[in-house]
């Protein structure tokens, strides 16, 4: 097998090692959750899990890394869209079809910024800088409308989805989440 090859297979490895622990965290909490647990959904064999992650922080850290990836990537797909109403009526609508997953969870980066706020290591500002990025995009497109306001306006359309995150996964109630949606494009509806 040539270099390239095996750099290849072991960055997918790593990557999927990643992907799993974003999963299995979200799923379980950081205290729950084994390195065997996520090796197994990665379907990786757990001794390998060691090559690439020496300690659970570190799979926390590349959880952290996933999640800030997923979030580039939307943001990238929402940029294509033609108007800062259309892009952020889009992403209520990527919540809404999240909800069934929120309801039984929670929000995937709001559960794990609540638990590592509980921990003096420096993951909490990593998380933080991910909610961060979401709170910079959601203010340019408020702006974009013309909004003098639009930092107030972003922390206000992140504080309902995380508020109705956690009312949804606490009700158990995938409803809450897209009748939240269908105010708030009502309300982005309204700024115009």
């Amino acid at each position: 097998m040539t270099d390239s090859k095996k750099a290849s297979r072991a960055s997918g490895k790593r990557e999927r090692l990643a992907s799993a622990a974003a999963q299995v965290l979200h799923a379980q909490g950081i205290a729950q959750t084994t390195l065997a647990d996520i090796a197994q959904a990665a379907e990786v064999p757990v001794g390998n899990v060691y090559y690439y992650f020496k300690t659970k922080d570190q799979l926390v850290e590349a959880a952290i890394d996933a999640h800030a990836q997923t979030l580039r990537g939307l943001i990238a797909a929402l940029d294509e869209l033609p108007t800062p109403q259309d892009r952020l009526k889009a992403l209520l609508n990527g919540w809404v079809e999240q909800r069934e997953l929120t309801a039984q969870y929670g929000c995937p980066t709001g559960t794990l910024a609540s638990e590592l706020d509980k921990r003096a290591d420096g993951l909490d500002r990593s998380i933080a800088a991910v909610m961060q990025t979401l709170l910079d995009w959601a203010e340019r497109q408020f702006r974009e409308m013309g909004r003098t306001d639009a930092r107030e306006l972003a922390v206000a359309l992140i504080a309902a989805y995380q508020g109705v995150s956690l009312l949804t996964n606490t009700f158990r109630d995938p409803d809450l989440m897209t009748t939240e949606a269908r105010r708030l494009e009502r309300w982005i509806d309204s700024l115009t």
